[in-house]
């Protein structure tokens, strides 16, 4: 079995859960609610689906460019907040959003399931100049993807 089979499972059963929930939502919610980062719920989502196509990239960078990798870091240093102003995510359709966010992270299971077992060491290096494997870049999403969802969960609940 997959080292990361226990993530990818996970992963696919919270998108099955909140694909229903996210699409349910008013323009007013999605618009509107603002966590401490003063993200709406639209901002939050498109986040990510930037985490989920960064990660994508970085995966499959790290099986076959020099190892350490120097790979833009996207999440720190403010990039993401970028990211979300950038594409404005504040504007995309809530619908083609929500199933962007799900099939992001469908492909990305995907690729996490070809990983090279053989290249889970290798490291990346992020904007803090500290190294990363991609065993535990792997390992970390599910962390950060619950992260996210429960903001929104605690938006929700305000």
């Amino acid at each position: 079995m997959n080292t990361f089979e226990t993530n990818n499972r996970e992963i696919v059963r919270l998108l099955k859960e909140w694909e229903p929930k996210l699409l349910t939502l008013s323009e007013e919610t999605i618009g509107n609610k603002r966590n401490t980062q003063n993200r709406s719920i639209k901002q939050i989502v498109g986040h990510m689906v930037d985490s989920a196509s960064n990660n994508t990239h970085r995966i499959v960078h790290l099986q076959y460019q020099p190892n350490p990798l120097i790979f833009p870091d996207y999440a720190n240093l403010g990039n993401n907040d970028r990211w979300i102003v950038i594409q404005n995510y504040q504007a995309e359709n809530w619908e083609d959003l929500v199933q962007l966010w799900k099939y992001s992270n469908i492909h990305l299971v995907h690729v996490i399931r070809n990983v090279n077992p053989e290249k889970l060491e290798n490291e990346w290096i992020s904007a803090q100049n500290k190294k990363i494997s991609l065993k535990s870049m792997i390992l970390d999403y599910l962390r950060h993807l619950q992260l996210h969802l429960l903001e929104i969960e605690e938006l929700l609940n305000q």
